[in-house]
Parts: C-alpha cells; sequence; structure tokens
C-alpha cells in the first residue's frame, strides 16, 4: 500500500478514509490525493480613495471539509500539482462570494450598493441561490488551478494531465465537482446514489465533433469528425455505410468518400475509447503541451477544465452511522460495479460497527477486492490501474458541519 500524504490543509483522519495502490505503470503514484478543513474568511469591503474593495476583517468565518482525487497520465506532475494548489484556488473563490453565500438571497451587488430597487426580484427571477454560488466558485478555481498547471509545466519543462474528483462539505450541503472519469457514489442502506458523471471521448463526443465542426483546423486534416461503427477501409469507399455527426444523436447513412477513410477523430468503444488516439479522457487539468504522435496537432482545445457539480442536500437526510459516500479513480470502477462497492460497503460497515479505523479499513478493503481476490478468496478481476479510494462518512460530517 502507498499512501500519499494529504497536503497542507488540516487534517482529522477520523473522519474519513482513505486508501491508495500504486499498480506500479509508472515509477512515480500517478494517482494523488488531498483532504482537510477549508477556512474561508469573511471579506468586508469598504470604499477608498482607488475605489478597490479592502478586506478588515480576515478572521475564519465559515469552514468547510475538502476531499479531492487526481488521476494522472503522462507522469505524476499535473496530479502533484493540481493536490497541492486546488484547494488554495478554491478557498481564494469561496471568499470572494462569501457575503452572498449566507446571505438569505445572493445580492446583486456583493458591496451593498442598491442601484435598482427590482434587484432582488431580477436575482429571485434567475433562481440564484447560495449554492449556485459555490458552484460557481468550483468551477472558477478548476480553471484557475488549470491555468496555474499550465504555467508551472512549461516553465519546468514538464509534461501531463490529470482528472480531478472533489467533494466539498459547506453549509449542510456536499458539492460533488468531476472532471473526467473517477466517479463518487452515495451509499445508504436502502438506496446507491451516483454523484458524478464520467466524462469520456464517447460521453462528450457530440461536443468533441461541433467544435471540429466549427474549427476544422484543429484536426490539421489528418483526422475525420464524422463516427462511424468502424474504421472505414478502402474498400468501403462508395459504399453507404451508418454514421452519425455532432449534430446527431441518431444514426444514418452516408456514401463513404475518400476523406472518410481518415483516423476518426473518436476511435474505439468504452474504456478503449481515444481522443485523436490519444487520450482516454475529454476533461481534465493539464496537458497544455499534449500533442498527437508525430504530429503537432494540440489535444487541449478539445479538453475542458470545467468540471459538472452535483448537490446533494445532507441536511435533507435523515442519515445514519452506515451512510457513507466512497470516492475512487477509475481504477476502483474498472472492476467493480456501483452495486458491487454498495454491497461490500454494508457487509463491511455492519460487521466492523466498533472499530474506530472502520472507514479506513473499509477503503482498503474495497482497493484490496481490485486485485484479484473478493472477500470470499475467490478469483475476481484485476485492476492494472493504480486505484485510490475515500470514504465519507456523512453522519460524521453532519454532526460536525461548520457554521458561521
Amino acid at each position: 500500500m502507498n499512501a500519499l500524504p494529504c497536503t497542507s490543509l488540516w487534517v482529522w483522519p477520523m473522519l474519513y478514509g482513505l486508501g491508495i495502490i500504486n499498480a506500479e505503470k509508472s515509477e512515480f503514484n500517478e494517482d494523488q490525493a488531498a483532504c482537510g478543513k477549508l477556512c474561508i474568511r469573511r471579506c468586508e469591503f469598504g470604499i477608498a480613495e482607488d475605489q478597490e474593495w479592502l478586506t478588515v476583517c480576515p478572521e475564519e468565518f465559515l469552514t468547510g471539509h475538502y476531499w479531492a482525487l487526481f488521476d494522472g497520465h503522462g507522469g505524476p506532475a499535473a496530479a502533484i500539482l493540481a493536490a497541492n494548489t486546488l484547494h488554495s484556488c478554491l478557498r481564494r473563490q469561496l471568499e470572494a462570494v462569501v457575503e452572498g453565500m449566507v446571505a438569505t438571497q445572493p445580492p446583486m451587488h456583493l458591496s451593498g450598493r442598491s442601484v435598482c430597487s427590482s434587484d432582488p426580484h431580477f436575482v429571485e427571477e434567475k433562481g440564484i441561490r447560495a449554492e449556485d454560488l459555490v458552484i460557481g466558485a468550483l468551477e472558477n478555481a478548476f480553471q484557475e488551478c488549470d491555468d496555474v498547471i499550465g504555467r508551472e509545466l512549461e516553465a519546468s519543462g514538464q509534461v501531463g494531465g490529470c482528472t480531478a474528483l472533489v467533494a466539498v462539505s459547506l453549509q449542510g450541503k456536499l458539492y460533488v465537482a468531476n472532471a473526467g472519469d473517477s466517479r463518487a457514489i452515495l451509499v445508504r442502506r436502502d438506496e446507491i446514489r451516483v454523484l458524478s458523471s464520467e466524462f469520456t471521448p464517447e460521453t462528450e463526443r457530440q461536443r468533441i465533433q461541433q467544435l471540429a465542426f466549427i474549427y476544422p483546423e484543429l484536426l490539421a486534416g489528418e483526422f475525420t469528425r464524422l463516427e462511424f461503427p468502424r474504421r472505414l477501409k478502402g474498400d468501403d469507399l462508395g459504399q453507404k455505410v451508418l454514421f452519425r455527426d455532432h449534430h446527431m444523436n441518431g444514426w444514418s447513412y452516408k456514401q463513404v468518400e475518400k476523406s472518410d477513410l481518415k483516423y476518426p477523430l473518436i476511435h474505439g468503444q468504452g474504456r478503449q475509447a481515444r481522443l485523436l488516439g490519444t487520450l482516454a479522457v475529454s476533461r481534465g487539468l493539464g496537458d497544455h503541451q499534449l500533442r498527437v504522435l508525430d504530429t503537432n496537432i494540440q489535444l487541449k482545445p478539445f479538453l475542458l477544465s470545467i468540471p459538472q457539480v452535483t448537490v446533494l442536500d445532507v441536511d435533507q437526510l435523515v442519515l445514519e452511522e452506515e451512510d457513507v459516500v466512497v470516492m475512487a479513480t477509475d481504477g476502483l470502477w474498472d472492476v467493480l460495479s456501483n452495486e458491487q462497492v454498495a454491497r461490500l460497503v454494508r457487509s463491511f460497515l455492519t460487521d466492523n460497527r466498533e472499530d474506530p479505523h472502520r472507514f479506513s479499513e473499509l477503503a482498503k478493503m474495497l482497493i484490496h477486492n481490485t486485485q484479484g481476490k473478493d472477500d470470499g478468496g475467490t478469483e475476481g478481476q484485476v485492476s492494472y490501474d493504480d486505484v485510490s479510494v475515500f470514504v465519507i462518512p456523512l453522519h460524521s460530517q453532519d454532526q460536525g458541519s461548520g457554521g458561521h
């Protein structure tokens, strides 16, 4: 077991479980983890001569908890940078909007000015709530972190990228932000709820194809944006074959032209699908210097660093001690389904109620089940990827949730 230390946040190891294993596909572990307490300062704003807002009350105002998993590719550099940077970006973004977060309704003007008496009505009409400010802070933090990684890697001559899965517990809600193919699920006695969507070339096919349609120069004449059930061959020329384009959920037929024989923009299926024959994910951080082999074609224009954010209203749940969120990189989900993970979680927590380290032990047990042996000792599937798992007990978060 190659457990990585958490980054420079305050850590409370009794409230969660973490397990990490290095599959030795590279010299260094390309999976990285970060966790801790988010301390958000309150900013009160005044009018100075230069009209800049001044922080006059820097003490801690709002607290939350933070967990993050980063699955690196092309080396560990991007994942390490993300683990050491993203939480700071998020804290800054939250501090910029914290006054709006704690207001009954987010004000139109954060400084408190009232230009139009109907401003509250316009905000209400748009349906803007405090949680929307947290979602926006997460989206901006991912973008800011991606910019930092791009600059740092270029300055150091390094390359690489990573996926990012983040959970933030704040004001009675759990925010799960995902950019990549890691996954988080809620496991309760009688419920499994998926809290994230995976972003792969297949799941984002239409977005990627549309970008190639609008900017065909991105493909440099080397790829076709159209999707076919298989890669076409010379014998397909002139035949009518199944295809679909960026505007299509369904399929149609077209007569095969010579340009259709080029390598597909998205090729393969399921876990084997690749963007430009290179990358298995369509969202993440880094990869600013990544190019298709033996070409000058960049992948970064097709990649998004912006996460999809799911909000779980924990305060509305009647929580039990065995209610947990499982966060894991794709190495776990490659071999275990949501249902298998939920079954293992329920069984383990029921059998180990008195163990104060049961959540950490559960994370280790889940990883053990990716190594070819299940709990009964029978042969199972093996994950050859690095595997990282967080187990977050919601009951503990509910009991110790921060306020202001």
